[in-house]
């Protein structure tokens, strides 16, 4: 996906596919808060503001409060990507979050999806 789409699409469209895509494997909504938190550093309420606002991704991760120090363990293959080789910041960014809803859509623990 073009990076310039991914700026400007809106972060609250994207959210109920995140949340349905772990709902179908047994998870909640509740774990893909905790970890879109744990990578942004927002709070429940300021996550839930930027959905209510509807911003987009650039400015949903502009915004974010601070990327959790452990980013940098995030690794892999997603959506045929390596993690590691891209560029754009907010590419990388979106694909970490891609990375982290598969890793709990495959049913892996909390404790390891955040690196503890």
């Amino acid at each position: 996906m073009a990076a310039r789409s991914i700026n400007h699409m809106i972060f609250a469209g994207v959210y109920p596919h995140y949340i349905n895509k772990v709902e179908r494997k047994n998870r909640t909504k509740a774990e893909v808060d905790e970890i879109i938190c744990w990578l942004t550093g927002y709070t429940i309420e300021s996550l839930q503001h930027q959905i209510d606002t509807k911003v987009d991704f650039e400015t949903f991760f502009e915004q974010a409060p601070k990327l959790n120090e452990n980013v940098s363990k995030i690794t892999g293959v997603i959506c045929g990507y390596r993690i590691e080789e891209i560029e754009g910041q907010l590419m990388k960014k979106v694909r970490y979050l891609d990375k982290l809803i598969d890793e709990l859509a495959k049913g892996k623990t909390m404790e390891k999806i955040l690196r503890k």
